[in-house]
């Protein structure tokens, strides 16, 4: 499918120091972790975009120049994460006039904001950009002041549902809620998730957002595309790390469609 996404949010560095922990500090009681390998994955909206592009779809990223880092530490053996350091600088803000040139030079068939609230996308800025764009909108965002618009839908998580201002509700039919181990809801309807071992997850809402968009733009359907979103988070899940999905992974989501 061609397909054309423009894709807007706060990026980072996703690092994995991995090492055996098999003994304590001797200066207090904290483990030692002995390194023995790092990996460097894109996260946030970089993630979002990565896996779009898995699904062959074509994408521009508008992210901020400055570089966030989320560092953790994580024992091989169990994959349990001793610790996570993260790096935030202060952040320049997206300028309405950079938004303008980017309608202004492509046709995209869907916008996908990923904004995990660093500083990259004001409030007032995120209504902005939605009244230049006509198509479907996707934002996922920590911000707690929502706002209803009928063709933008928000996929956000049980926690920050929870702290939603509720005089700033979208409808049910623009809202998804994913609740981890426990699916997902949308308008009325609780999606289950598929019964998998779950290694790590770390980065699997964006790989949610990016199925969901992916079939959405493709079928205009909400429910079938909900369910796909979740069968693909359920393979984010099985894998450590921030996950990319491979072709292996969307033949298998085919092949298990419904």
């Amino acid at each position: 499918m061609e397909c054309n996404i423009l894709v807007i949010g706060d990026s980072c560095d996703d690092e994995y120091i991995y090492g055996d922990c098999s003994r304590l500090n001797p200066e207090g009681p904290i483990p030692v972790l002995d390194k023995t390998s790092t990996e460097v994955t894109p996260g946030m909206a970089s993630n979002v975009n990565a896996n779009l592009k898995s699904f062959g779809i074509k994408t521009n990223l508008i992210t901020q120049k400055e570089k966030i880092k989320k560092t953790r530490f994580v024992d091989e053996k169990s994959n349990y994460q001793l610790l996570r350091v993260d790096t935030t600088p202060e952040v320049t803000p997206l300028s309405a006039s950079q938004i303008k040139m980017a309608f202004m030079h492509s046709q995209y068939d869907a916008l996908v904001i990923s904004d995990y609230n660093k500083g990259f996308l004001t409030d007032e800025l995120l209504r902005i950009i939605c009244t230049y764009f006509k198509g479907p909108i996707f934002i996922d965002t920590k911000k707690t002041r929502l706002f209803q618009q009928s063709n933008v839908f928000f996929k956000i998580n049980k926690k920050e549902y929870d702290l939603l201002d509720r005089e700033f509700m979208p409808h049910d039919t623009n809202l998804i809620v994913t609740l981890g181990s426990n699916g997902c809801k949308w308008s009325g309807i609780h999606f289950q998730p598929r019964k998998v071992n779950v290694f790590d997850v770390c980065g699997a809402g964006d790989t949610f957002l990016s199925a969901l968009v992916f079939e959405f733009v493709r079928t205009k359907n909400m429910q079938k595309s909900i369910d796909f979103a979740n069968r693909a988070a359920s393979i984010s899940v099985e894998n450590s790390g921030t996950y990319k999905l491979t072709k292996n992974d969307i033949v298998r989501l085919y092949n298990e469609r419904v």
